[in-house]
Formats: C-alpha cells, structure tokens, sequence
C-alpha cells in the first residue's frame, strides 16, 4: 500500500511527525499521559481519518504506557519515604550504583519494599542489625581447623538400660557366676551396662534365683552383695531392693516356701557384712503388716541381736561347696561319720554328705569311712560302714572314681596305719570282702588290697624268731 493510500494522520506518523490528536476523554482514576500525547489526543486533525478500531488501539497504548511511567514513578517515591525515616540517605536511583543493589522487586508487584527486609539473597550477611551470637564451630566445616579447638574429649555414650533388657542381661550373668564364683568378674561386667535407675534390680534378681538355688548358692550371693557396695552399688539400693523383696514374699512363697526365713538370713548376713545400713530394722519397726515380711525381720533380728552369731554369720548357710577350706571340709566329713555310726540314720547322713555339695572330694569321706572302721574295735562298725557304703554307691552320690581312690588310699597308707592298729589288715581284709559281696567295689578293686603273709614259728633254737 502506497503512503498516499493511508489516511492522512497515520501517513505522518509513519513519517514521525505526530499528528494532532482529539481530546481524549479520560476519568479521573486514570493515570496522566505526556504532554506530547496530550497534544496527540488532542489534537483531532491526524485522527480524523482513522477507523474507529485503530482510534481505540491507540488510546489503550497511551494509557498503558502512562501506566507504567506511574508505577516507576510510586515505587521510587515509596523507597525513598523508608529511607527518610530510618535516617539514612538512600541510594540514587538513576545511578548505575543504586540499580545493581537495589533489591526492591522489578515486577511492578508489592509494596515496593526490599524483599526479606533486606536479609534476603546470595551474599548477604542478614538484616540490618541483627547481632549474631557465638555458634559452635562444625567440625564438617572446610575451615575447622582442630588444633585451635583445643584438647578433644571422644568418650563412649551407653544408653540406660530398661526393665526388660536389664534381666536379659543379669539373668545369665547371675547363672554364670554361680558356676565359677569370681565376684570381680560380674563388678566388671556390671559396670559396663547403665543401669540408671534400676541398681536396686541387680541384688533382687540375684536374691530370687538364689532362694530358688542350692545353699552354695546363697552363699556366693551373699557374698556378691558385700563386693558390690562402693563398686557398683551402694547401701541404699540394696536397701531398696531388699524393701522390694519384703513385699513381694507373698509371691516368692509360692516357689520357695522357706523364703521368709531365707531372707531374714540375707538380711542379717548383708548387715553384718556392712551391704545394707545398720539401722535397715530400724525403719521396719511398728510399720510391718504383712506376717510373711514380720517373719522375715523377726529371724534377721535373732541372728543380730547375739554378738556370738554375728560371728558366725559367715556360716549362716551351712558348708556349701569346694569354696571352704579343705581341713574344714575335713572336718565335717568326719563328724558326719561319727554321728552315723552314734545314730545310724543312713538318710541323715546322705543329706549332709549332699549339704556340702563336693562331689570332687567324696574319696575323702570314703578314706575316713574305712579308717575309722580300722580304728574300731567289733564287727557292729564294720557292718554299719558296709551298709553306708552301699546306700552312697547306689544311689550315685559316691562315683566309682571317688570309690578307688578312697580305698586305694588306704592301702598305700596301711603300712602307717598298722603301726597304730596292728590288726589293721586283717580287720582291712574283712572290711574289702564284705564291700565286695555288697557289690560296692570291683574285683579289681579287691585283689588289690595288700595282704599279710602267714606267720610260723620255727624250730626251737632259733630264739622265737618270726619267718616271713
């Protein structure tokens, strides 16, 4: 299309003289136009020839454009009102300067304010007057640097155990050392667990597996209270656990009915040995109702109140297994042969023999058995040891190993013994062949036995001189 074709205001537009406009018909909220658009629209003269389309599309880029220029216009106004307020002066906007760090948003959106209050983007320290306090140094960190954090401490956390996995535990723990009695093995072990709150858990355990064990065991309880203290724990949580143990009796009858009793003797036994307090029946007086737990105190109290059994609480559990020593055990062996042979209760006798629980040393009740009945004098104690023989070897209580090595002690000393008591191998002789009809011994066993050759007398002449 030729340009004497197009109306002519749009011909001297194209050409960039700006043709007069006619007055435009603007509100009040709408925003000023330039003077040059004024005189655009005012001027009707280069728009008389104009379609009435192109007449619209050409106001609505006049008032877009008037827009804009207030939009730039407020923000700047609204930068530098919060500029004046705070004191200080803003930067210039036209400058280069205040445009690359001007952080207000470029979108014609918001308020006009910096975002984040200024605190927000790539390398900014934060807001201004924030004061930061001291942060500890990250040991991730590029630049931590470990020597100029001084001396580091590593140490081992263990979490504290809980009801549940305590007995877990201890349990086993407790079994084991019943088996081979080394205290400072189970201090050991108890002070790598963290028992936080439970201590007091440890001695009730080791208590009930006792009451519900054998008399040794017991023992070696009792004596696991007195090396705990100060170690592991202290007087108060055994008092605890034994405060604990009094209210549960009604509980504990039901498997060990003699536990009343047993406890008023772990009891008397740890306040002797300085595990519990002094006063720990003190605070019991007048406040006890349960008669399980009265019971209890009753027998802790007889055994305190004696100074003669204060020392000899240490025994307060009988003779228990190979942790006596072995002339004690000796000693009670031989007064349980004595007894025997006064009252002839064979049952009695097998229960003490199994009160010591030392089944290692059985040949030594078997060697003081056949002494003594070479030291006696009848047939009655050769028959009562007869018959005990038979009844320990029967029931299994005395092996055949320990059985050997009883009577193959006899005969190694028979030499010493028959200057003592001549008659010792013939009255040895009776005693073999009667265990070996009883069936207590071995043929072996039997022919084994040294044997005295027969004496004779010979001619006269040779001054009464005894042959071999």
């Amino acid at each position: 299309m030729s340009a004497s074709a197009l109306p002519v205001g749009t011909a001297d537009l194209l050409r960039g003289n700006r043709a007069p406009c006619p007055p435009a018909s603007l509100s009040a909220a709408e925003p000023a136009v330039d003077e040059g658009d004024e005189e655009l629209m005012e001027g009707g003269e280069g728009l008389r020839g104009w379609s009435p389309q192109e007449k619209s599309l050409h106001e609505a880029r006049l008032k877009a454009k008037a827009k804009r220029r207030l939009r730039r216009t407020s923000s700047r106004d609204a930068a530098r009102e919060s500029l004046s307020e705070a004191g200080e002066p803003g930067p210039d906007p036209s400058s280069p300067k205040g445009k690359n760090h001007d952080r207000r948003s470029r979108m014609g959106k918001g308020r006009g304010l910096p975002k984040k209050g200024g605190a927000g983007g790539k390398g900014v320290w934060g807001a201004p007057g924030v004061v930061y306090g001291y942060q500890e140094p990250d040991a991730r960190d590029p630049n931590y640097d470990e020597v100029a954090q001084g001396d580091t401490v590593y140490a081992t956390v263990v979490p504290e155990l809980e009801e549940a996995e305590l007995k877990r535990n201890v349990h086993p723990m407790v079994l084991e050392y019943f088996e081979h009695g080394d205290p400072l093995e189970v201090v050991e072990l108890l002070r790598g667990l963290n028992l936080g709150g439970h201590k007091a858990a440890v001695p009730s355990l080791a208590v009930t597996l006792s009451l519900e064990g054998k008399a040794s065991h017991r023992e070696l309880t009792s004596r696991l209270l007195s090396d705990l203290v100060g170690k592991v724990l202290s007087p108060e949580d055994i008092a605890a656990a034994f405060d604990g143990m009094l209210q549960d009796l009604p509980d504990l009858i039901l498997d060990t009915p003699e536990a009343p009793q047993m406890l008023g003797q772990f009891i008397a036994r740890a306040v002797a040995d300085h595990a519990l307090p002094l006063d720990f029946l003190e605070r019991y007086k007048g406040r006890v109702d349960c008669e399980h737990a009265r019971a209890a105190l009753d027998r802790a109290a007889v055994l305190l109140r004696i100074k003669q059994d204060v020392n000899r609480l240490d025994n307060v559990w009988g003779v228990g297994g190979g942790q006596r020593p072995v002339k004690h055990l000796i000693k009670e062996m031989s007064l349980l042969l004595q007894e025997y042979l006064l009252s002839g209760d064979v049952s009695e006798a097998e229960r003490c023999l199994r009160q010591l629980e030392v089944p290692h040393f059985h040949h030594e009740l078997i060697y003081e058995a056949v002494v003594m009945v070479l030291e006696s004098s009848g047939e009655t104690a050769v028959a009562m040891m007869v018959k005990l023989l038979k009844v320990l070897w029967e029931t299994g209580l005395v092996t055949l190993d320990q059985m050997n090595r009883g009577f193959q002690r006899v005969y190694d000393e028979l030499g010493d013994i028959s200057l003592d008591v001549p008659l010792a191998h013939s009255i040895l002789e009776r005693l073999v062949d009667l265990c070996f009809e009883e069936g207590v011994i071995t043929k072996q066993l039997r022919d084994a036995c040294p044997a005295r050759g027969r004496k004779r007398f010979v001619s006269e002449g040779d001054g009464g001189q005894i042959k071999q």
